[in-house]
Parts: C-alpha cells; structure tokens; sequence
C-alpha cells in the first residue's frame, strides 16, 4: 500500500528566496502573507524525511521557528532579525511524503524587547503539531560577517538584489 499524499501548494505562497542560510535545507520552502497573518509551507519531500519514513521533527521545528519569528516580526514592523528564545512544539501526528504541511501563525503579542507567538502546522488531515515561542527584539543590528548584512538578507526577503558592500 502506497502511503504518499500528492498535495499541491496553495494559492498565494510565494517560494522563499535561496541563499537565506539553513532555510535554504526546507527548500522548496514557500510563505505567504495576508494583512498581519504570515503563513510558511512545504511539500514533504525525501529529503525532509527521517528513517521511519515520515517528515523529521527539525524540520517540524524549524518550520515552526521560522513561523513564529515572522509573526512577531511582522507585529513589531519588521521583516527578520529577531533571535529565539524559546521553541517549544508538541508533535501531534505525522506529515507524509507529498503532503503539503503548512504553519500557521495564530496568537501574537509584542511587548517592548520580546515577542510571543503560538500557532499550529497543518496537513490535508488536520493538525500535525502545535507550537509556542518566544523571541528577543535586539537594540542593534546584529554580527554579520564576510559583508552579508541585515540589508541583503531583508533585501533577499523582498525579492530584490542585495546593494554592493563596501570593501573592508
């Protein structure tokens, strides 16, 4: 018997750029935003997988991390940067080879330097976990090496090429 669930990705998720550092294992990785909800997605694909066939929890987690942090972003006015805190994520039931998972965030709060997220990922089936994190809004700009900086990361986020880096 075939388990594999052919989804396909829904309307208005945009695939995420390449060259954003570990996303770029989740690829194809797509997100989606509506207003001030953001949504990420993928089609579980061999490589998302672990040994007992079905997709890995780290890529659970990371989908859930990146979900999160986008939804305190997005609320506090900003398109990427903030560090998480805290991840926690309750394996609920498991995602197949071809299922489209989508993570979804759901409750947000901002306060002055920490953010607050809770949300779920979801299958055809129904919810595959559920998730909760907390990030930290930063006072500065970050430690950025080799002269890729917060400007050609948000500028990779919008789709538009990176400015020239002065040489050091």
């Amino acid at each position: 018997m075939d388990n594999t669930v052919i989804d396909t990705v829904p309307e208005g998720f945009e695939l995420l750029p390449r060259g954003l550092g570990f996303t770029d294992a989740l690829q194809p990785c797509y997100r989606r935003v509506r207003g001030e909800a953001v949504s990420f997605g993928l089609l579980v694909e061999p490589h998302h997988g672990n040994s007992m066939g079905i997709c890995h929890g780290g890529v659970l987690m990371a989908l859930a991390d990146m979900t999160a942090a986008s939804g305190v972003n997005l609320a506090k006015g900003v398109l990427a940067g903030s560090p998480t805190v805290n991840l926690s994520l309750d394996f609920i039931a498991a995602a197949r080879h071809g299922e489209w998972l989508q993570a979804d965030a759901e409750q947000v709060s901002v306060k002055r330097r920490f953010g607050f997220c809770s949300g779920a990922i979801y299958n055809s089936r129904g919810i595959v976990a559920r998730f909760n994190g907390t990030f930290y809004f930063p006072d500065h700009d970050g430690m950025w090496k080799d002269g890729h900086g917060k400007d050609s990361v948000l500028s990779a986020l919008r789709g538009q090429a990176p400015a020239a880096s002065a040489p050091k």
